[in-house]
C-alpha cells in the first residue's frame, strides 16, 4: 500500500504583526513530516479558496488587535460571515480547528478569534479539534506548541472519519500509516555532532528520536559560584539536558545588490491600512518639569491643507524610522557599512524548500539597503524561537551555539521568556551578547517583522482647533541592563523628541541634521479610527473619565469638543461631566493644570485629581491612586452609571491602573446594588457590551 500520499487540509491565517503567520507557516512547515500537505492563505486572500464548497479540514490561526477587533487581513473575512442573512446550516459541511492569538492584558482577550469561532458555530461548522487561545502576557508558546503538537492527531482522526463517510475504507489504511510514519517529534530537530563539544551517550544513535548529548567542555557547565542563569550562560538542568529544537526555516529570500543610482520609494507605498498625510510639526511642548521621573511631550500637527479627519477619542499612526546609530551599527556588523548607499533587489529564492514563499509585502522590490533596514524592518523586535534557531547556523563559537540552541528549545522554555521576551531583547542585543554570530542580509529579511506605525490617542477637538492635530506622549525610556548593554529610548517617540527638539529648546545650539528650518520638520502619519471610544451622542447624558497620567490625551479632546458646543448651543441640555486624573507630584508632572478652565467655564462639572508621591500633612490622607478617588465617590458612581444610565472612560495603562478602576467599579456596584461580586462583575460585563463602559489601554 501506497504510504507517500499527503492529505491536504486548509490553513488560513489573519495577521496584523506577524505572529499568526509566522505560526502558520511552522504548521505549514511541520505537516509534511506527518504525511500531510497545508494549502496556506492569508485569510484576505479570498479568491483562493473557498468555505463555502470547503471538504477539507480547515486550520485558523487568528490574532486580535487595537480594543478586540479582527486583524485587518480578516475584516472582509469577518464581515463576510456576520451575513445576517446566512443560514444556520450554511457551513454545516466544515471541521475546523482554531488557534485564536491575544494579550491577557487587554480586555477583550483573543476577541479576534472568538468571533470567528463563534460565528462559525452558530453557521453549523463543526470543531475537529478544541480551539486553543494563546496569551502573549505569559508566551504564546505556552499554549501554541502544545496545540500544534496535538493538532497531527486530530487532523489524522478527522480524516478517517471523513473517509468513513465517504465509504472509502480502502485509503483508511495508507492514511493511517502515512500519519504514523511520521512521529510525534519528527518535525524536530535534535542536537548532532557538528556542535564539538557535544558528544552522544552511550556512543552511538540509540533507537529513538531524542538523542541524548553529555557536555563534555567544562567552560560551559556552571561552575559552584556561578549558579545563576543568564542570557549567554545556563546551568543544570538546561546545560546539562538533550534538546529539543524547532526545524531549521528553509531560507527563501535572494538579495542582489545593484547601484547608488535611483530613488528610494515613498513612505506612502509601506503603508496598506489607507490614505497617507505628510503634515508638520507647528508646535511642541514639553509638560512635565526636568526632574519629572518621565518626560512627556505635546506636539501639534497642522492638517490645514489634508483630507485628514478625526473625531475626539479616535486614534491616528506615526510612521516612524529606526533610530539611525543602530541602523548603522547592524550595518558595521553585517560587514555592510560601504554598501548602505547601494539599492538592492529583493526576491524569492529560486529552488527555495519553503512552501508558498513570496516576496514580504512589506519590502520594497527596489530600494537601498539603508532605507529597508530605516524604515522597513522592525530591529527592535523580540526575536523569534525560529529567528534563534536560524542564527544557531550562523554562529561559529560552541558555546554560544549551544547558547541559542538552548533558548530556542523546549527545554529552555523558561530562559526564552524570562531572558529574551521579558528582558525585550532585540537584534542588536543578540549580536552583542553572541559575537561569532554573523547572519546573512538575506536571513534578516525573511525574519525580522514589519516595522510597525505607532498608534496615539488624538488630544484635541477639530472644532474647537480648526487644522490642528494634538497629541500627548511620554519619551519611552529603556535602560542599561545585563540583557541590553546600552540605554535606548522608545523607536518613535526617541525619533519624535530628537526631530521637535530645535522647537522645544529654539536657544540652544542643537545641530541641524537635515538642514532645514525647524518649523518644516514633518511627520508622516493616517487616520486609525477609534469606532467606540467617542463622545455619547446625547450631550444630555453624563459621563465619567479617568486618565492618569498621558491617559488624559483623549479627554482634553473631549473636553474641548464639550466646550465647542456649549458656545454653539446655548440652549441645549448637558449632562454632567467628572474627571479623575493622578499623576506623581503636583508641580513635576500635573500635565495639563488648564484643567481648571475647563472647570471655572462649566464644561468640567466635577474634577477629582490625586498625586501618588506627595506627602501630605492632612489629618486624613488624601488619595493616591485614581482608583482610591474613585471610591470615594462611589454613590456619584452608581448614579452616573447605573441610574443615569451614563458612560465610564478609562484611559492609560492596563496592569497597573485600568485593573484597579475596574476593580473599584465592581466593588461600587456590589456595595451600592447589595449584590455580590460575581453578579456585579456580571453588570460591568453588560456594561462594556453596551458600550457604556469604555476602555483605551495599553501594556
Amino acid at each position: 500500500m501506497c504510504c507517500d500520499v499527503k492529505r491536504r487540509f486548509l490553513l488560513l491565517y489573519a495577521t496584523q504583526k506577524g505572529q499568526a503567520k509566522a505560526i502558520a507557516e511552522e504548521i505549514c512547515q511541520q505537516a509534511g513530516a506527518h504525511g500531510l500537505e497545508a494549502d496556506m492563505h492569508c485569510m484576505s486572500e479570498m479568491d483562493k479558496y473557498n468555505l463555502e464548497t470547503e471538504k477539507d479540514p480547515v486550520v485558523i490561526v487568528i490574532s486580535t488587535t487595537g480594543t478586540g477587533d479582527p486583524p485587518d487581513t480578516a475584516r472582509k473575512f469577518v464581515k463576510k460571515i456576520q451575513d445576517t442573512t446566512l443560514p444556520p446550516d450554511h457551513f454545516t459541511h466544515l471541521q475546523y480547528g482554531l488557534l485564536g492569538l491575544g494579550d491577557s492584558e487587554y480586555t477583550f482577550f483573543c476577541n479576534g478569534g472568538k468571533t470567528v469561532d463563534r460565528r462559525l458555530q452558530e453557521l453549523g461548522a463543526q470543531h475537529f479539534y478544541d480551539t486553543g487561545l494563546a496569551d502573549d502576557c505569559v508566551g504564546l508558546e505556552l499554549v501554541v506548541d502544545p496545540w500544534i503538537d496535538g493538532l497531527w492527531l486530530a487532523l489524522k482522526e478527522a480524516f478517517l472519519l471523513q473517509k468513513e463517510k465517504e465509504g472509502m475504507s480502502s485509503d483508511v489504511d495508507a492514511v493511517s500509516s502515512s500519519l504514523s510514519a511520521a512521529p510525534h517529534v519528527v518535525h524536530e530537530l535534535n542536537l548532532s555532532s557538528e556542535v564539538q563539544n557535544l558528544k552522544l551517550e552511550d556512543g552511538g544513535v540509540m533507537n529513538s528520536d531524542v538523542l541524548t548529548q553529555k557536555l563534555v567542555d567544562i567552560s560551559l557547565v556552571a561552575s559552584a559560584g556561578d549558579t545563576e542563569p543568564s542570557l549567554v550562560h545556563s546551568v543544570p538542568p538546561v546545560s546539562q539536558s538533550a534538546l529539543n529544537i524547532p526545524a531549521l526555516p528553509p531560507e527563501y529570500i535572494e538579495v542582489q545588490f545593484q547601484d547608488t543610482h535611483g530613488e528610494n520609494p515613498h513612505l506612502s507605498s509601506l503603508i496598506s491600512e489607507g490614505t497617507t498625510f505628510e503634515v508638520p510639526v507647528t508646535k511642541a511642548v514639553q509638560l512635565t518639569s526636568e526632574d519629572a521621573v518621565k518626560t512627556a511631550l505635546l506636539l501639534e500637527l497642522d492638517i490645514t491643507d489634508t483630507a485628514f479627519d478625526y473625531q475626539p477619542g479616535d486614534a491616528f499612526c506615526v510612521i516612524c524610522p529606526n533610530n539611525v546609530s543602530e541602523v548603522e551599527e547592524l550595518l558595521q556588523i553585517l560587514g555592510l557599512s560601504e554598501k548602505g548607499d547601494y539599492f538592492i533587489c529583493v526576491k524569492v529564492k529560486q529552488g527555495t524548500k519553503k512552501k508558498g514563499a513570496t516576496h514580504p509585502q512589506h519590502i520594497p522590490e527596489r530600494s537601498t539597503l539603508k532605507f529597508i533596514l530605516t524604515w522597513c524592518l522592525e530591529l527592535r523586535a523580540i526575536p523569534k524561537k525560529a529567528f534563534l534557531r536560524a542564527l544557531v547556523e550562523c554562529t561559529s563559537d560552541a558555546g554560544e551555539k549551544r547558547r541559542l540552541q538552548e533558548l530556542c528549545s523546549r527545554q529552555g522554555a523558561s530562559d526564552y521568556t524570562r531572558f529574551i521576551r521579558e528582558s525585550n531583547v532585540c537584534l542588536l542585543d543578540l549580536l552583542h551578547a553572541f559575537p561569532s554570530c554573523k547572519p546573512s542580509l538575506n536571513l534578516l529579511i525573511e525574519h525580522l517583522p514589519k516595522l510597525q506605525a505607532r498608534s496615539y490617542s488624538v488630544s484635541s477637538s477639530n472644532s474647537y482647533q480648526p487644522g490642528k492635530l494634538c497629541f500627548v506622549f511620554n519619551i519611552v525610556e529603556f535602560p542599561a541592563c545585563p540583557t541590553r548593554a546600552v540605554a535606548r529610548k522608545g523607536v518613535c517617540t526617541g525619533w519624535l523628541a530628537e526631530l521637535v527638539a530645535p522647537l522645544l529648546h529654539p536657544n540652544k545650539n542643537i545641530p541641524d541634521t537635515k538642514g532645514g528650518n525647524p518649523s518644516t520638520e514633518k511627520v508622516c502619519i493616517f487616520a486609525r479610527p477609534n469606532n467606540t471610544f467617542h463622545l455619547p451622542g446625547d450631550p444630555s447624558v453624563p459621563f465619567m473619565m479617568v486618565g492618569p497620567g498621558t491617559g488624559i490625551s483623549p479627554f482634553i479632546g473631549f473636553l474641548q469638543h464639550r466646550q465647542k458646543l456649549r458656545e454653539e448651543h446655548t440652549d441645549w441640555e448637558f449632562g454632567e461631566t467628572w474627571l479623575f486624573f493622578g499623576c506623581r507630584h503636583q508641580h513635576r508632572d500635573y500635565l495639563f493644570k488648564q484643567l481648571k478652565c475647563f472647570l471655572e467655564n462649566g464644561t468640567l462639572t466635577h474634577l477629582k485629581v490625586c498625586f501618588s508621591r506627595d506627602s501630605s500633612t492632612a489629618e486624613v490622607a488624601p488619595p493616591k491612586y485614581v482608583q482610591d478617588a474613585i471610591r470615594l465617590y462611589a454613590k456619584e458612581v452608581a448614579r452616573v452609571l447605573l441610574k443615569e444610565r451614563g458612560y465610564f472612560y478609562v484611559c492609560g495603562d492596563k496592569k497597573h491602573m485600568a485593573d484597579g478602576v475596574s476593580d473599584a467599579v465592581v466593588d461600587i456596584i456590589s456595595m451600592e446594588m447589595e449584590v455580590d461580586k460575581l453578579e456585579a462583575m456580571k453588570i460591568l460585563a453588560t456594561l462594556r457590551e453596551a458600550k457604556r463602559y469604555l476602555q483605551d489601554v495599553w501594556s
